[in-house]
């Protein structure tokens, strides 16, 4: 697989599967023994991320993100990412805020065989959670 179609799978994961919530194409573009490594996604495996993309289009269904920079090379394709959503439904136990939030996700796929094997992302989780007024307050 090219480089190029690398990045092409990359981009078929984010915009059908994050952003339209349309988890068949997981199963299309990850291999059967594909691993998420990204930190709190369990299982570890597809069906855990595609878990993960649920748990996000929940509280935040008008969730998109836009991959603002993209590099492959060899098996590996790099991503700097914004994601973009509004706090419409409960979340972390708290009420919707109607507060929206911007932030960065850097992401590496690993592909063999055509498909994406391993996945590492680190999201902005203090952003996030700060921007929707959710840390605790200093008494």
């Amino acid at each position: 697989m090219s480089e190029e179609k690398h990045k092409q799978a990359f981009q078929q994961l984010i915009e059908e599967g994050f952003n339209k919530g349309n988890l068949v194409v997981l199963d299309e573009i990850c291999a059967s023994n594909f691993i998420e490594r990204q930190d709190g996604i369990t299982p570890p495996t597809v069906e855990g991320l595609k878990g993960a993309i649920i748990s996000l289009r929940t509280p935040f269904p008008d969730l998109i993100l836009t991959i603002e920079e993209i590099i492959a090379s060899g098996d590996k394709t790099w991503a700097r990412i914004t994601g973009r959503g509004t706090h419409q439904r409960p979340f972390m136990g708290r009420p919707p805020s109607e507060k929206s939030f911007a932030i960065t996700v850097i992401d590496i796929c690993r592909f063999e065989n055509n498909k994406i094997v391993e996945h590492w992302g680190v999201a902005d989780r203090f952003s996030l959670i700060a921007q929707l007024g959710l840390l605790p307050q200093p008494l």
